[in-house]
């Protein structure tokens, strides 16, 4: 499984992460089709992190937005964006590159945005701050959400949970996850066209 772009010369090796791996294969480039979302992954997912703070395996939170788009006839694409490790920036960008212009952004933590090209990069369609809460089915969701809005449908958001008691357990891990990712960050990085596999 993958999406449509082969590992070249130029591109970079694969990462390893439990399950998938993930290969840069050059400068993302804008796409042409308006079916297609752009998924664009914060530095270190799948990198040098591998799970989200509810230690979700990275790989399960891509499989499963993936098979979201696909489920709705769309086509998902791999971007990771290595200028910032904000999501909000994140999501933008991926959905600038995008063709249909929706795009979803992915902390290596695991909060999770939609968002549509036009929008200023601190608004969005859909927003899942509470990272510890969102489970594998709630990112599924999110790639078909993403895709019915590809598509130019008006789809129910997605219910977000919202448990103010987990903060206090979390909110220091989240801390300290988000800095290890943003300690990836390259400014004025390219973003990076990714090839990506899972294990069967």
């Amino acid at each position: 499984m993958g999406n449509g772009a082969a590992a070249g010369k130029n591109g970079a090796g694969p990462d390893s992460a439990q399950g998938m791996s993930l290969t840069d294969v050059g400068t993302a480039k804008q796409g042409t089709n308006p079916k297609e979302v752009v998924i664009g992954i914060a530095p270190a997912f799948g990198k040098n992190m591998h799970y989200t703070i509810k230690r979700i395996p990275h790989a399960i939170v891509l499989r499963e937005i993936i098979a979201g788009i696909e489920e709705e006839g769309c086509v998902a694409r791999v971007v990771r964006v290595e200028r910032t490790s904000d999501v909000g920036f994140i999501s933008n960008y991926a959905a600038k590159l995008s063709g249909s212009g929706i795009g979803i952004g992915v902390q290596s933590k695991g909060t999770t945005v939609i968002t549509q090209k036009d929008l200023n990069p601190l608004t969005n369609l859909e927003l899942f701050p509470l990272a510890p809460l969102i489970t594998e089915d709630r990112y599924r969701a999110i790639g078909r959400n993403a895709a019915k809005y590809a598509k130019g449908d008006s789809p129910i958001p997605v219910p977000v949970q919202l448990d103010q008691t987990v903060l206090p357990i979390y909110q220091p891990i989240a801390v300290l996850l988000h800095n290890r990712e943003t300690s990836e960050v390259l400014i004025d990085g390219a973003h990076r066209e990714i090839a990506y596999k899972f294990a069967k």
